[in-house]
């Protein structure tokens, strides 16, 4: 990040546990951004109460995530109905929560691993309820990827347009 920041001096870089965020004080921020980040973290209520710790009365959260919905890791996936000449996608398994390896690019030799967690939307909106967290904003984003030329080009554009594969949240502290 320092290397990226060209000649932006007065920023500084703090790595920390998001659910033990020693450096910040309570109250002391006004917005918190955690961007397509949270489905790789363990402990989702313990992210979602540090953040509330730190946030001002009235701060917001604001998170993007893989859709829940639609990205559930090793258990969704997209289907093709040759018949209609439709894509689809296949959730194969939604409210149970999982934890899976992920090769973060897949098909090369040497590929990076992560860890995903799956949680339903009920187990999200629980854990910012308990934290005084009320949703004021929700965003479900398509990709914008265009499919190569072929016989299911326009069924998989279509697809990527009406299901979404990120949801936005915008939370803000009540207490």
């Amino acid at each position: 990040a320092r290397g990226r920041s060209g000649v932006i001096s007065n920023v500084s870089y703090v790595v920390a546990s998001a659910d033990k965020l020693l450096f910040a004080k309570d109250e002391n921020f006004d917005v918190v951004v955690c961007v397509l980040a949270l489905q790789n973290m363990e402990n989702i209520s313990g992210v979602v109460a540090e953040a509330k710790r730190v946030l001002v009365k009235g701060g917001r959260l604001v998170l993007v995530v893989n859709h829940p919905a639609f990205r559930v890791p090793r258990r969704s996936n997209w289907g093709f109905d040759e018949k209609a000449g439709v894509q689809f996608r296949r959730i194969d398994a939604y409210l149970s929560s999982s934890r899976v390896n992920i090769e973060m690019s897949p098909g090369q030799k040497e590929s990076e691993k992560t860890i995903s967690y799956h949680h339903s939307l009920q187990d999200f909106f629980k854990v910012f309820s308990k934290n005084g967290l009320a949703v004021t904003r929700l965003e479900e984003w398509i990709s914008h990827k265009e499919s190569a030329k072929g016989p299911r080009q326009r069924a998989e554009d279509q697809a990527r347009k009406e299901i979404p594969l990120f949801l936005m949240l915008e939370l803000k502290r009540s207490f």
